[in-house]
């Protein structure tokens, strides 16, 4: 039996559009603003209620104190000297006190300055980074690519874990019109598929790859869609999966591979692709549907990795 998924991805490398990435790229929901700076504790995401974390005029990293610190086990304080506002925070092995509007605080007291000053804003005291790391005796890193926050381990989640259940595969009777999408690299059927959402990442797959994002970007030169994935892995397929109709196998475009220098890069996948003429085991020469498709089609984004071998992991679209 031919393995059609390893059969449509050799012929989509040589058919992914390499020629015509264009110079620059900008996120297609954002026309190039800044992302949200996020903050994640041992690898998973905070969720902030009003406030958000930011980074100020001078490019120094803001966070909301009192929801870091009370996540990291500490105690905050608040009191007022007049018109003078001041912050404590305090946690069984480190003391910081703090006044609003300054540079400078008292960390296990000595005095310490770093150059912003801690401000109110959105009734939310936010402190530079720095104060968190030395503060809060955490390890604490900026990450310029995904404009994250690192607190704390890096050791991701895996869907291997058990919060992460296998779903069985005939749930997904009504994405299979195209038979070669759950057979793994040996071409045998998965046990099953493990869906995540985008609030999951960054987590691992099995225990090889980290998928980190998936962003939608925008092409301005070619005028085009692409979908970005950002991995410890270069290379990787994805598949787009539409009820009742077939998969939407895409290759990465390889000349467009990002190394981000930090053990990740950017892989690349055009939206639209002439790959979509392979029909299951058929080249249908004359259709031009495939020119029509797009993203909000996908109810799941199949994230291919050939190191998966008893199920298959999907991301819900976060792109309808």
């Amino acid at each position: 039996m031919i393995n059609m998924k390893k059969l449509l991805l050799t012929v989509l490398a040589g058919v992914s559009m390499v020629g015509m990435i264009g110079s620059g790229t900008e996120s297609a929901a954002a026309a190039g603003a800044p992302k949200q700076v996020e903050v994640l504790l041992n690898t998973i995401k905070m969720k902030f209620p009003d406030a958000k974390p930011f980074q100020d005029a001078q490019g120094s990293v803001m966070v909301p104190i009192r929801f870091v610190s009370e996540a990291l086990g500490a105690k905050v304080t608040y009191s007022k000297e007049g018109k003078v506002s001041k912050v404590g925070v305090y946690s069984k092995d480190h003391k910081v006190d703090m006044t609003i509007g300054q540079t400078s605080a008292l960390v296990d007291g000595q005095k310490k300055d770093y150059g912003t000053q801690i401000m109110l804003k959105q009734n939310r005291t936010f402190v530079p980074l720095r104060l968190v790391s030395e503060g809060l005796g955490e390890k604490v890193e900026w990450d310029k690519i995904g404009r994250w926050v690192w607190i704390g381990n890096k050791d991701f989640r895996s869907t291997d874990d058990k919060e992460f259940k296998l779903t069985k595969l005939s749930d997904f009777k009504a994405y299979m019109k195209s038979d070669n999408l759950f057979r793994n690299s040996a071409d045998e059927m998965y046990g099953g598929v493990k869906i995540i959402k985008e609030t999951d990442l960054p987590i691992r797959l099995g225990d090889k790859q980290v998928v980190y994002s998936i962003d939608k970007l925008r092409d301005k030169q070619m005028n085009m869609d692409l979908i970005q994935v950002r991995s410890s892995q270069r290379g990787n397929p994805i598949a787009f999966m539409v009820k009742n109709d077939f998969t939407k196998f895409r290759g990465v475009i390889d000349a467009a591979f990002e190394n981000n220098g930090d053990k990740t890069g950017m892989n690349y996948y055009p939206v639209i692709s002439q790959i979509d003429k392979f029909q299951d085991s058929e080249y249908i020469q004359n259709y031009t549907g495939w020119m029509d498709f797009k993203t909000s089609q996908a109810d799941y984004i199949l994230l291919i990795d050939g190191d998966l071998y008893n199920y298959a992991v999907a991301i819900v679209n976060p792109f309808k």
